[in-house]
């Protein structure tokens, strides 16, 4: 069931852990325990951090997360990888989400490196499905995870238009669309 996770204390720092609903009653308690960690490792970032790390570090790579049409159409980081967290019509999460990280983070490296150590910037619309993502990743063995948090379009603004109060278009960030 869905429920609110105690927050975690790490020196200084508290992390409010926040159970999805996704999560069934027959989890073992280790997997349980994998996912709160997870949580506790995904940085957050701003866009302008995100693009300095991808240019000053060769490793690092920019994954968007969202839709194949989001990606196509509204347009998406430039050199961004893309790997979909969810797919429309039925939203449903990714099943092969990992393991399809880990092929396209292989087939860009191209070096043979564990590619688990990689610098990894996911984003999507507004940094929600991304830091979903980042979380996945994160408790299958990833090491550096960070969620854009403002997304690619942002949030809403009082017009219900995105785009127009942060974001990293907004921020005039390099991006296309293909």
């Amino acid at each position: 069931g869905c429920y609110r996770e105690k927050p975690v204390q790490s020196g200084n720092l508290r992390y409010p852990i926040y159970r999805r609903c996704t999560l069934f009653r027959d989890e073992s308690a280790s997997f349980r325990v994998k996912r709160v960690m997870a949580r506790t490792r995904v940085k957050k970032a701003t866009s302008q951090a995100a693009w300095e790390a991808v240019q000053n570090n060769a490793r690092a790579v920019i994954l968007d997360v969202r839709t194949t049409i989001e990606y196509r159409y509204v347009g998406h980081p430039i050199g961004a990888v893309h790997v979909p967290w969810q797919e429309a019509p039925g939203w449903q999460i990714n099943g092969t989400f990992v393991t399809e990280v880990r092929n396209a983070l292989r087939a860009r490296s191209g070096d043979g490196e564990e590619i688990e150590t990689m610098p990894v910037f996911t984003i999507c619309r507004s940094g929600k499905r991304s830091l979903a993502a980042g979380e996945e990743l994160a408790m299958h063995g990833f090491k550096e995870v960070y969620n854009i948090e403002e997304g690619f379009e942002g949030d809403l603004d009082e017009g219900k238009h995105r785009s127009s109060i942060n974001g990293w278009r907004f921020r005039g960030m390099p991006w296309e669309q293909t």
